[in-house]
């Protein structure tokens, strides 16, 4: 018997997600995205102060850069 997860109570509202995006990134978004920028020879892409959604932009970006350039 499989039970269904219909309770939306965990999970936060779409007003508040922009809210949540603006704030400043993790501290765990900040190790990876300086040892990925150190990885891919772009030092330049870590900077102090993003907020949590440009983080997530550029870790993404830079793991799609690593992987393509393992692929040669």
């Amino acid at each position: 018997m499989a039970r269904s997860v219909s309770s939306t109570a965990a999970l936060p509202s779409y007003a508040e997600m922009p809210d949540r995006l603006a704030q400043p990134m993790t501290s765990r978004q900040a190790l990876t995205l300086k040892s990925l920028a150190i990885e891919a020879y772009q030092p330049r892409q870590f900077a102090p102060g993003l907020s949590r959604a440009e983080a997530a932009r550029r870790i993404e970006a830079l793991k799609q850069e690593i992987a393509l350039a393992d692929s040669f």
